[in-house]
């Protein structure tokens, strides 16, 4: 893997943070997860299996990091792993796509329900949920997915635009 590539990837992971931590709550007390964003973004721009790995340990740790959910570290650096994983094979297969707006958003969407669901299926055998898993799955992942859509949709467009101008 380039240096390049990691030092961009490595930048889009900061600043996903760096907006997940800042980001007031906007839907029932839910943030926007710009990580999962930036991570998202970051696989679709860098897609070699390399980074991958890299991306989804580095990913793991910093979620694990931050994470307010009770027992939640496990649970996210297995999210990130399984996630990232999951989105090499979906990039390869959204490859043929024109519109990279279709592409990003497909694999938002994807992406976020997969993490969502493992991240809830791990921490449900691991530690145990506050509530039923359909219920989480209904109130969280589901509205986390239109979030993420919007946020990852958004970010990309700039993302994009920056990346033109450095002639990346």
């Amino acid at each position: 893997m380039n240096l390049k590539k990691s030092i961009i990837s490595s930048l889009f992971l900061a600043i996903g943070l760096i907006l997940h931590q800042i980001s007031p709550p906007l839907l029932m007390g839910m943030k926007p997860d710009f990580l999962l964003a930036m991570l998202f973004i970051a696989l679709f721009i860098n897609n070699d299996y390399k980074n991958v790995v890299i991306i989804s340990i580095v990913a793991g740790i910093l979620t694990a990091a931050t994470t307010t959910f009770p027992g939640g570290q496990i649970p996210n650096i297995i999210d990130k792993l399984i996630t990232c994983q999951c989105l090499y094979v979906i990039c390869k297969l959204v490859k043929n796509i024109n519109n990279d707006y279709i592409k990003v958003g497909l694999v938002s969407i994807i992406g976020t329900l997969i993490s969502g669901t493992t991240f809830l299926v791990s921490a449900l055998f691991l530690f145990g949920l506050p509530a039923p898993l359909s219920v989480l799955m209904v109130t969280v992942v589901l509205p986390a997915t239109v979030i993420n859509f919007i946020a990852t949709t958004l970010l990309y467009g700039a993302v994009k635009v920056a990346l033109k101008h450095t002639a990346y």
